[in-house]
């Protein structure tokens, strides 16, 4: 079975944006983006990996957060999700937002300009690459050993991978918020039907599935 580069769970305001603009330590999402508001369907679940407290919603949404994991190998994010460093690492005590338990629990490839020692934090090793898509995405199916490959994002490293058509499938989950201005992933989703089906699945959580895999 071929090994499938995924994009899972991925979450965009209703006008398709991901991010805000000016990303820092007290903003992870930029300013003027409440990430609870954006994530709340997610965070609602059950099955909500970073859930540190019982209980959560089951249904559709959970369906989603439950598949995150599934047959996952190794995850390849960007920089600007690992953190809010820019250049030379001039801070090594930075591991990730996720503290000393990250949800990931496979190799995890960072792609940067700028080198930086390999580090494991519980079940995670956060490698940090260099190279083209094509290369880093090399990297990551040897590390999965026959799994699938998560391209965890954020805007600019999916866009990146869509550009070089390297993804295979992807669930991106339109939040009912509007955001105005910041890092956009399409201006309307009917951009990728050249490459992709597309079905697109509400829920009663007001979000709108959107599920898209190759043609």
């Amino acid at each position: 079975m071929a090994q499938l580069l995924r994009v899972q769970n991925f979450t965009v305001s209703r006008d398709g944006i991901g991010a805000g603009e000016d990303q820092s330590l007290e903003n992870p999402f930029g300013r003027a983006v409440d990430p609870a508001r954006l994530f709340a369907w997610a965070g609602a679940t059950a099955s909500w990996p970073m859930r540190t407290d019982p209980g959560g919603s089951r249904g559709l949404d959970d369906y989603f957060t439950r598949d995150y994991g599934r047959n996952i190998g190794a995850e390849i994010m960007g920089r600007n999700k690992f953190g809010p460093q820019r250049g030379p690492w001039n801070d090594h005590e930075w591991r990730g937002w996720w503290g000393d338990e990250p949800p990931f629990r496979t190799p995890v490839f960072v792609m940067t300009h700028h080198g930086r020692p390999s580090f494991t934090l519980s079940d995670t090793t956060f490698h940090f690459v260099g190279g083209d898509p094509a290369a880093v995405l090399e990297q990551a199916r040897e590390a999965a050993r026959g799994k699938d490959v998560r391209l965890g994002g954020g805007v600019t490293t999916i866009r990146e991978f869509l550009d070089a058509d390297l993804v295979d499938t992807m669930h991106v989950a339109v939040s009912p918020v509007e955001l105005g201005a910041g890092l956009r992933l399409w201006g309307s989703p009917d951009e990728l039907l050249d490459r992709f089906h597309l079905e697109v699945v509400p829920s009663p959580s007001g979000v709108t599935h959107h599920l898209f895999w190759r043609r």
